[in-house]
């Protein structure tokens, strides 16, 4: 079985979840299961093969679960994007909408340096709104966005063409 069959097993698919009408789809059962954590950290670090990246940065909070010890595993620094108010330095921010009201990522003012090559990593590609918020943060910190990668890509919503033309979409399990 594959990284991303192994993956899409473990995910827990949740009705009605948080409102009548929503699938959620939970991946709290990957990060309980040893084996399919560390499918989803060595199909993540497949994805990115053939890329050219410099550091990693991953969406608060569920971005950081798998972001660190990916990061780990290709020697790579990871950078924090995080809610408001939440890094204690210097901070770049960005505001951005999401379909229920409005939202605020940061990153530390020095995390990205000029010219740096990110990739942006989140645990699952919906609307692409948070994604594209953390693009524009890269950009505005001076970095480039290389790539964007998820765990999940929920493909019905089309978050991957709100991010089309930006860089290139790997997502490890569509549903």
């Amino acid at each position: 079985m594959g990284h991303a069959e192994r993956v899409r097993e473990a995910i827990r698919s949740i009705p009605d979840f948080p409102q009548p009408g929503i699938l959620f789809r939970d991946i709290t059962p990957v990060t309980e299961d040893p084996a399919a954590f560390s499918a989803a950290i060595a199909g993540l670090g497949a994805l990115l093969d053939g890329t050219t990246w410099d550091k990693l940065a991953a969406i608060e909070s569920r971005g950081f679960i798998f972001g660190a010890p990916l990061a780990r595993k290709v020697a790579r620094p990871m950078v924090l994007l995080r809610k408001a108010g939440k890094l204690p330095g210097q901070t770049r921010s960005v505001s951005y909408d999401l379909e229920y009201g409005s939202a605020t990522l940061e990153v530390h003012a020095d995390s990205i340096a000029p010219g740096d090559r990110i990739i942006i990593l989140d645990d699952l590609l919906a609307t692409g709104g948070t994604a594209a918020a953390a693009a524009s943060l890269v950009t505005q910190s001076g970095g480039q966005v290389a790539g964007f990668c998820f765990l999940v890509e929920l493909d019905d919503l089309a978050g991957r063409d709100s991010l089309a033309g930006t860089a290139p979409v790997f997502s490890l399990v569509h549903f």
